[in-house]
């Protein structure tokens, strides 16, 4: 039996104006406690290019890339029955609370979902959320979604550039 995994709390500060929601943390992110552990997710990778910062290693600087720059970043699900780190794999899906999130960060305008299955998940029970608000869905950072990485991180790049507004 697959075991029930319990997802992180989002990132934020108040004022971000774009969420990047993924689906459910994998296996290795789970072990290490924050998002996007496994060593060959190009996650922090592309925001790490995109805004010309350095490669973060800790969850502080990890923390401090997302939010210096106004993104907040969370999983579509609070909860979830999974074996391994597929998307496939997910049973007995439990959404988190995105009405509470969007209350508190009201200058979301964008939201970039992480791959097909953040999106589906997410319309589920949030797309009444998403009237007013520009989306898109980005293709996903994982190792499992095969795309050239130059051509994700060009698409990664145009959605975050255009969100960008200086500080």
């Amino acid at each position: 039996m697959s075991e029930r995994l319990i997802a992180f709390a989002p990132v934020y500060r108040p004022d971000a104006r774009v969420l990047i929601l993924g689906s459910m943390p994998s296996a290795a992110s789970l072990q290490q406690g924050f998002y996007y552990g496994h060593p060959r997710n190009a996650f922090w990778r592309i925001l790490s290019e995109v805004y010309g910062a350095p490669l973060p290693g800790t969850v502080a600087e990890k923390s401090a890339l997302l939010t210096g720059h106004r993104l907040a970043l969370w999983d579509a699900l609070t909860a979830c029955q999974r074996e391994g780190s597929l998307d496939s794999a997910i049973r007995q899906p439990e959404l988190n609370d995105f009405t509470a999130l969007f209350a508190e960060c009201p200058g979301i305008r964008k939201v970039l979902f992480n791959g097909g299955t953040a999106h589906r998940l997410f319309m589920k029970g949030g797309a009444a959320l998403l009237e007013g608000r520009e989306w898109a869905v980005m293709p996903s950072t994982s190792p499992a979604y095969t795309l050239q990485y130059e051509r994700k991180l060009a698409l990664w790049r145009q959605a975050l550039v255009d969100s960008h507004e200086p500080m």
